[in-house]
C-alpha cells in the first residue's frame, strides 16, 4: 500500500524562490490572475494576450508563496508545452522542471496508474499498444465476434472503426449517439458496436494491456471507485492548474473536478477558441465550470498584443454575434497602434479569388518588403486551397502546406485519380496496381498476376482489357476475400469507361466517385464526409478541360511542379494552413479565402442548425494576424462543375457592422 503521508508547506521543505517583481513583468489582468487567492479560478486569456506567461508566472508565485513543487499539478495538452512553461519556471525560480507533476493528462494518467494501478485490479507492469497495436487488437477482437464484419466494404476498417470507439469513450456518449452525430455512414451499423467494444475491452484486460484511451478512462475510474488513492491526490496536489480548458474532453474535465476536490484549480482558456468538438472537446466544460466549482472567481485577460486596433475590432464583431448567455463577454483591446481596417474582398470565383491573392502578395513581398514566410493563407477545409495551390504552382511562388499535403498528394485524391488513368489506358500498370492493392487480401504481386492474365486473355479474345476482367478465368486469380467485390469493381470500371467515352471528364469523375471507389472509401476512412467534399472539388477542377487527356496531364504537370520546389518550412515560403492547424500561430499578413456561406460556416454545420463551433473557428482565423487582413470569397463555386453554384458572403461577415471593414472591388482588368 502506498505511503499517503503528507508533508506541511513551508518550512525546510520550501524552496527558496529569488525575489521576483510581478508587480512590474506583468499586466494590471496578469498581475491580477497571477497573484489571485486560491480557490477556483477561471482565467479567460483572449487570443495574444499572454495566456502562456500567466500560467508560467502563476507557478513561480505560488512557489514564491512557500508552496513545494511537487504540491502543484500542471496539465497541458502537449509535453512540449509543459516542458516550455516549466523551464520559463526554472529560468524564473531556479527550480528544476523534474520537481514538478507536469505534462500532459495522458502522461500523468500513465503515472499515476503505475503507481496505484492495482487498486483497480491493472497490474503495475501493464504495457501500452501503440496505435498500430490497438487497431490490431481491435480488427482481431471484431473477427472473434464476426470473422465476415470486414469484408464488407462499407463497414468501417479497423483504423476508422477505433476513431468511432475512441471518439464514444472520451466523450462517454453512446455509440449509437457517436455514429449520429459524427459518422452518419455507419448508422446501418451502430447496434453491432457495443459488442465489438466489449470484446475489445476483454482482450485488453486479458492481456493486462491499455491503449491510449485506457489511461484517461482508468486514471478517472482510479479517482472515482478507489477514495483512499483520490484522497492521496486531492491532498498532496495543493494546486491544480489546466492549459487550454477549452479543449478539455469529458473524461478530462472529470479529472480535473475530481483532483480538485479542494477547489484549490485555475483553468485557463478561452470559450472562443473551443474549436475541436469532432475530437472530443466539449464547449460546455468551460462554460459550467462555475457552476461545479461554487464560488469561482473568473478573470478576464483582454490586452491582445499581436493584432492592432483594426484586427480586434472585427474580431470583437465576430464575438459579439454569438447567441447571448451562450459564452462569456469578452472584449479584446488592443496594445499596439491603430493601422488599417481589414479588407473584404468579392471575387467572381476561385480562380479570380487566386488570382488577386497572387498579386497582392507580390505587391506585399516586392514593394512593402513583407517576408514571404509571415504571409499565411487560411482555410476552413483542404478542397478551398485548391485553386490557390494551382496558381502558386504556376506562378513560381514557394510554399509550404503546414496542415497536410498537397491536394493532389492526399491519398484519396491519388487514388481516384490512378483509377482514372487506368480506366484511360488499361496497360498502366502503375495505376492499376494502385487501386487493385486496395482491394482485399490483394498485394503488390498479386495485382500484377490479375493485370498479366487480363492481359493475356483480352489478346486471345481479342477483346478490350477492361471487358474480360470480370471473366471468370481473370477471376481465378484475385484473392479469395477480394472476390466479393470484384463484380462491383470490374461493373465500375467499365461504367467509368463508358463516361469517358460519351461524357465530359466532370461527368466521368462523378461516375467514378459514385461506383466502387465511394463505397471503399466509407469503410476506409473516419472522416469520409470531408474527403468526399474534396473529390467534388476535383469534379469543379475536371470542368475545365474537355478532354481526360488534358486533365490527366495537367494533374501530372502540376505535380511534377510542385515535387521539384520542396520548400524547407523555415525558408521563405507562403504558409497554407486550414484555420485550425494554425491555431496557436500569428502571421503579418493573412488570407482567409472561401469565407462564403457552405464554404464556412461548411454546409453541414448548417444544415445541422449549429453554426456556433464554426464562428469560434471563424474568430480563431481573423486574430491570426498581425498588421493586415484579408478576408475573400467567391460569388461562384467552380468546384460544382461546369455553371457552377451561386455563392453568398459568410453569415459571419454579413452580421458585422460594415465600419468594421474595407471592402475592396475587383476590376476585371485586375485593379484594385
Amino acid at each position: 500500500m502506498p505511503d499517503f503521508t503528507l508533508h506541511t508547506p513551508g518550512g525546510h521543505n520550501a524552496p527558496q524562490v529569488p525575489a521576483i517583481d510581478f508587480r512590474a513583468l506583468l499586466n494590471d489582468e496578469q498581475f491580477a490572475a497571477v497573484t489571485a487567492a486560491p480557490g477556483p479560478l477561471l482565467v479567460l486569456a483572449g487570443a495574444g494576450s499572454g495566456k502562456t506567461r500567466t500560467l508560467t508566472y502563476r507557478v513561480a508565485y505560488l512557489l514564491s508563496q512557500g508552496v513545494r513543487p511537487g504540491e502543484i499539478l500542471l496539465l497541458t495538452f502537449t509535453n512540449k508545452a509543459a516542458k516550455e512553461m516549466l523551464h520559463r519556471v526554472h529560468d524564473l525560480t531556479g527550480i528544476e522542471p523534474a520537481r514538478f507533476w507536469g505534462g500532459t493528462f495522458h502522461s500523468l494518467g500513465n503515472r499515476a496508474l503505475r503507481m496505484f494501478g492495482d487498486a483497480i485490479k491493472l497490474p503495475k507492469n501493464f504495457t501500452i499498444l501503440d496505435a498500430d497495436e490497438s487497431e490490431t487488437m481491435l480488427k482481431q477482437s471484431v473477427e472473434a465476434v464476426d470473422k465476415t464484419f470486414f469484408k464488407d466494404k462499407t463497414n468501417p476498417r479497423p483504423g476508422p472503426l477505433f476513431s468511432v470507439l475512441s471518439l464514444a469513450r472520451n466523450t462517454q456518449l453512446s455509440l449509437h449517439d457517436t455514429v449520429a452525430k459524427n459518422f452518419p455512414q455507419y448508422g446501418e451499423i451502430s447496434d453491432r458496436l457495443p459488442e465489438f467494444a466489449a470484446a475489445y475491452e476483454k482482450a485488453r484486460r486479458d492481456q493486462s494491456v491499455v491503449d491510449y484511451d485506457d489511461l484517461l478512462e482508468l486514471w478517472l475510474k482510479l479517482l472515482t471507485d478507489a477514495p483512499e488513492i483520490a484522497s492521496y491526490f486531492t491532498n498532496r496536489f495543493r494546486h491544480v492548474l489546466v492549459d487550454e480548458y477549452q479543449d478539455t474532453n469529458t473524461l478530462q474535465a472529470q479529472i480535473v473536478d475530481r483532483l480538485s476536490a479542494h477547489h484549490q484549480v485555475m483553468a485557463v482558456g478561452d470559450d472562443a477558441q473551443c474549436i475541436y468538438s469532432w475530437r472530443g472537446a466539449d464547449f460546455e466544460n468551460i462554460m459550467t465550470f462555475p457552476d461545479r466549482h461554487a464560488g469561482t472567481v473568473i478573470h478576464r485577460i483582454e490586452i491582445n498584443y499581436r493584432s492592432t486596433p483594426e484586427i480586434l475590432a472585427f474580431a470583437n464583431g465576430v464575438l459579439n454575434a454569438q447567441p447571448k448567455g451562450r459564452h462569456f463577454d469578452k472584449e479584446l483591446r488592443a496594445a499596439r497602434k491603430h493601422s488599417v481596417k481589414p479588407y473584404v474582398v468579392q471575387t467572381m470565383d476561385d480562380r479570380e479569388q487566386a488570382e488577386f491573392v497572387l498579386k497582392r502578395i507580390h505587391s506585399l513581398v516586392n514593394d512593402d518588403g513583407v517576408a514571404a514566410n509571415e504571409i499565411a493563407i487560411l482555410y476552413r477545409s483542404h478542397f478551398l486551397a485548391l485553386e490557390m495551390q494551382l496558381a502558386l504552382s504556376r506562378a513560381g511562388i514557394p510554399y509550404v502546406i503546414t496542415s497536410g499535403v498537397k491536394f493532389f498528394e492526399r491519398q484519396h485524391v491519388r487514388d481516384l485519380i490512378a483509377l482514372l488513368r487506368f480506366v484511360y489506358n488499361p496497360a498502366d500498370v502503375q495505376a492499376w496496381s494502385r487501386i487493385a492493392i486496395l482491394l482485399p487480401k490483394v498485394g503488390e504481386k498479386g495485382a500484377l498476376k490479375i493485370h498479366a492474365a487480363a492481359l493475356d486473355h483480352a489478346r486471345m479474345m481479342q477483346k478490350n482489357f477492361l471487358d474480360v476482367l470480370s471473366t471468370d478465368d481473370v477471376k481465378s486469380k484475385v484473392a479469395k476475400d477480394a472476390k466479393d467485390d470484384w463484380a462491383q469493381f470490374c461493373e465500375s470500371l467499365v461504367q467509368v469507361a463508358d463516361a469517358m467515352s460519351n461524357q465530359k471528364p466532370s461527368d466521368t469523375v462523378t461516375v467514378a466517385l459514385e461506383g466502387w471507389y465511394g463505397d471503399y472509401m466509407k469503410g476506409e476512412y473516419a472522416d469520409y464526409l470531408d474527403r468526399l467534399e474534396e473529390l467534388k472539388a476535383l469534379v469543379g477542377f475536371a470542368s475545365r478541360f474537355e478532354e481526360m487527356q488534358d486533365l490527366l496531364a495537367q494533374i501530372v504537370l502540376l505535380n511534377g511542379e510542385t515535387s521539384e520546389r520542396e520548400v524547407d518550412p523555415d525558408a521563405a515560403a507562403i504558409k497554407l494552413t486550414t484555420v485550425h492547424q494554425a491555431k496557436g500561430l500569428e502571421y503579418d499578413v493573412v488570407f482567409l479565402i472561401g469565407a462564403a456561406d457552405g464554404q464556412f460556416p461548411t454546409r453541414r454545420s448548417i444544415e445541422a442548425g449549429d453554426v456556433e463551433e464554426e464562428r469560434r473557428l471563424f474568430y480563431v482565423a481573423v486574430t491570426r494576424a498581425k498588421n493586415e487582413l484579408y478576408i475573400s470569397y467567391p460569388r461562384v463555386a467552380t468546384r460544382a462543375g461546369p455553371g457552377g453554384m451561386m455563392l453568398t458572403p459568410s453569415r459571419f461577415l454579413t452580421e458585422l457592422d460594415e465600419d468594421l471593414y474595407e471592402e475592396l472591388r475587383i476590376k476585371r482588368s485586375y485593379g484594385w
